[in-house]
Formats: C-alpha cells, structure tokens, sequence
C-alpha cells in the first residue's frame, strides 16, 4: 500500500470514516518510522470490501433510480427546476400547497438525481403513522415493497438496514 491518499468517492459513507482512521494510523506508523505492513493490509481489506458494499447498492440503486412521476401533481411541473436546485445547492426549500406532491416526489427527483447512493435520503414527518404510511406509499411507487429500499424510523421502531436508500422518519429522530 503506498502512502498515497484513498479515493473515498467509490465507497459508502459509513465506510469512509473507517478507512479516514486506518489511513491516519498508517500515517502515523510511517511518521514514526514503524512497520505498516499489516495496517497496509487492514487498509487493503477494509476498501476492498467496502467497494464491495458500494457495488452491489449501486446496483441496488439502479432498479429504482428512475421512477415514475405523477404528472397530475403541481410539483411535477417543476421538476426539472427542483432537480437543477438540488444539485446546485445543499439546502433546497421547497414550499407548496398542501397535496402538491412535495413529499412523495422530492424524495423520487433524489433518487433520480443518484442521491441515496452514498448514504440515505432523510424525509421527516411530524407523526408517527404518517412516516410509517408514507414510506408505504413510496415503496409501493417505487415498485420496492419488500425490499427495505424505503423504511421508516420512529420511536421504538427502526424499519431501515443497508439497503434503505429513503429513510422516513419523526422529526424528533432527524
């Protein structure tokens, strides 16, 4: 393993801490003139596996990357504004008349966009039955009921896992 830094776009973001500390340790090894070997081949391991991990949720992504929208919804005729905003800007307010579609199609234009590749796409609720019913409700869009690709985490009750690309949850949990 040569000192040379790793790329970390290739891997999950609950991997990239890990691999940030394993390359600090060797660092640290070689600054004191110690041997490295085998933090070498912990950093070896250790990427490997979560290129892995990031391979097989790429692939997992691209089953529901490209969704279907509902183009009845006001906020479907701004899609591709939200979409250009989004990846422009790291905070995007979106205001809109009750039943516009904002909470079912932004966490969709997301998806579209690749987010939820890397780590989840966060989608508050106020009330417990109502994160449960809309993670539901965009599995079901999402053709993904089954799959964990949409969960939910409310008091008590954590629906996700590593497949989860859409995590609904109260606002006291965000």
């Amino acid at each position: 393993m040569s000192a040379e830094p790793i790329e970390l776009d290739q891997v999950l973001a609950a991997d990239r801490a890990r691999l940030i500390a394993l390359t600090k340790k060797r660092q640290d090894f070689a600054r004191q003139k110690k041997p490295h070997d085998q933090v070498d081949q912990q950093i070896e391991v250790a990427l490997s596996e979560a290129r892995q991990r990031f391979q097989a949720r790429q692939q997992r992504h691209a089953v529901i990357a490209h969704p279907a929208f509902d183009d009845a919804l006001p906020i479907a005729e701004r899609r591709a504004e939200i979409a250009a905003l989004i990846k422009a800007h790291q905070v995007v307010i979106v205001c809109g008349e009750t039943g516009s579609g904002k909470t079912t199609q932004l966490p969709k234009i997301c998806l579209e966009l690749g987010r939820g590749l890397n780590g989840m796409i966060g989608c508050t609720q106020p009330r417990r039955i109502a994160a449960r019913s809309l993670a539901t409700r965009l599995a079901r869009e999402l053709g993904a009921a089954g799959s964990h690709a949409v969960g939910y985490k409310i008091r008590f009750n954590d629906q996700t896992d590593d497949n989860t690309f859409v995590k609904v949850m109260t606002d006291g949990i965000l």
